[in-house]
């Protein structure tokens, strides 16, 4: 899972001179992901990873070679249903299965996905300003989310209580309007709240 985060930190920098760089970083370290999520038989990670796979050919701005890499996730998802994995991607996935639905790709599951979307969708979270400030705790917490480190080591990292940490990364959630770890650290980077100069590699 942190190592998932990792990537998305990767994707999330896609602006500036590095932009290309994070982006390969990220497509090396989904690569290495992939094949041990494959001999693992996970298949709901193997999809996570196609995704984001996807999308780093979006951020790239070669959108065939997106949409190739959409197919597959996409024929994956279809039998368990799985739904959740697009929606939360946001706007850059609901792009994505917009052009797959033109393209004839799994047509009746991607306009169920881009259903899904719709329902869920209340504007980007790029046009939304974020709410409540996060104190300077709450900051230290978000930054080492977007790390490889599991809660515990967190916790030490910061020096406070296991719980310590689990209520400070729900009011992370509650700020950010999140719901899971790589949401708020995909959130963080859209907000340009998390450092670009640094980073813990797997």
């Amino acid at each position: 899972f942190e190592h998932i985060t990792l990537a998305r930190v990767f994707l999330a920098r896609h602006e500036g001179e590095r932009a290309e760089r994070s982006v390969h970083e990220a497509t090396q370290l989904l690569e290495r992901l992939l094949l041990a999520a494959e001999e693992g038989g996970r298949t709901g990670r193997v999809i996570e990873i196609l995704v984001l796979q996807a999308l780093a050919h979006q951020t790239l701005g070669d959108i065939p070679a997106a949409l190739a890499s959409l197919e597959r996730p996409v024929t994956l998802a279809e039998p368990e249903g799985y739904v959740r994995v697009f929606v939360d991607e946001g706007p850059p996935m609901t792009s994505l299965l917009r052009a797959a639905a033109k393209q004839g790709i799994r047509r009746d599951y991607v306009r169920r996905l881009l259903a899904a979307v719709s329902k869920t969708d209340h504007g980007s979270p790029r046009e939304q300003a974020l709410i409540e400030p996060l104190s300077e705790r709450e900051l230290d917490v978000l930054r080492l989310l977007g790390t490889e480190l599991d809660g515990p080591a967190i916790a030490r990292e910061l020096m406070v209580s296991l719980n310590t940490m689990r209520t400070h990364t729900k009011n992370i959630y509650a700020k950010l309007a999140v719901t899971s770890r790589r949401a708020a650290v995909r959130r963080a980077a859209e907000l340009d709240l998390l450092p670009r100069t640094s980073s813990r590699q797997p």
